[in-house]
């Protein structure tokens, strides 16, 4: 019997007064599965994201991580996911390794200084660690950020357009960092708009139009021109 999904998304509903954002999403993602979700603006993709992360309760339906109800169990959800969302998300008024420390702190992670320093190396950022971020550039800002899931190791991350902003140093590790994660057993979901980097490391595409799932495929058969393709084949339907 095949073990369950890390994510399972089913009759999911979200709605904003009278707006119906998410109608009847479902979507499992498994162990060592990366899912991309694609779709225009408002389709939907980062209150799904959202939802998994517990930032916000569905109106009906159910998102589970690790078999934990996003809804009912956010703290053991929030130990389970690691969340790249617009921005850096970095403090300004502390350095490098400082900003590793509190992080590790919010996750109640007693971590030796060996480990916070090799989470810099990890990201090519040790020769800044006393440095304040507020002189980092941004593509540093990102790198930092990333650096954290390096000691949380979390199961499952969720990604919203996770290389925009980023220099050539930091796609690269985050793309080498992605495909390690999926072999060692983690679950990705990742929303972007990209036809790039996002879709070399997905195994399925989600294409999200007008809260609903409108198309769900394996990756590996498509071509850029498929994928593209079929993007716009169904964005056009749902418009």
């Amino acid at each position: 019997m095949a073990p369950d999904p890390l994510v399972r998304v089913t009759g999911l509903r979200k709605t904003f007064g009278t707006r119906r954002v998410l109608d009847g999403v479902a979507l499992d993602v498994r162990a060592g599965e990366a899912v991309a979700l694609l779709g225009p603006n408002g389709a939907g993709k980062t209150t799904l994201l959202k939802i998994l992360a517990t930032l916000v309760r569905p109106t009906r339906g159910a998102a589970a991580i690790g078999g934990q109800d996003c809804a009912r169990r956010p703290e053991d959800v929030r130990r389970l996911i690691g969340l790249v969302a617009h921005g850096a998300h970095v403090y300004e008024d502390l350095t490098a390794l400082e900003n590793l420390r509190f992080w590790a702190a919010l996750w109640g992670l007693r971590l030796p200084a060996s480990d916070l320093a090799a989470a810099l190396a990890d990201v090519e950022l040790e020769r800044h660690a006393g440095e304040r971020v507020r002189t980092f550039s941004e593509g540093m800002r990102r790198r930092l950020s990333l650096a954290r899931f390096v000691f949380a190791r979390p199961r499952v991350l969720l990604l919203d357009e996770p290389f925009a902003g980023l220099d050539q140093r930091a796609r690269k590790w985050l793309e080498e960092y992605l495909q390690a994660f999926k072999a060692g057993g983690g679950a990705i979901v990742m929303a972007t708009h990209s036809f790039g980097r996002e879709l070399a490391i997905a195994d399925r595409l989600a294409i999200l139009v007008a809260g609903r799932i409108a198309l769900d495929t394996p990756r590996a058969a498509l071509t850029s021109d498929d994928v593209q393709r079929l993007y716009a084949l169904h964005t056009e339907n749902g418009s």
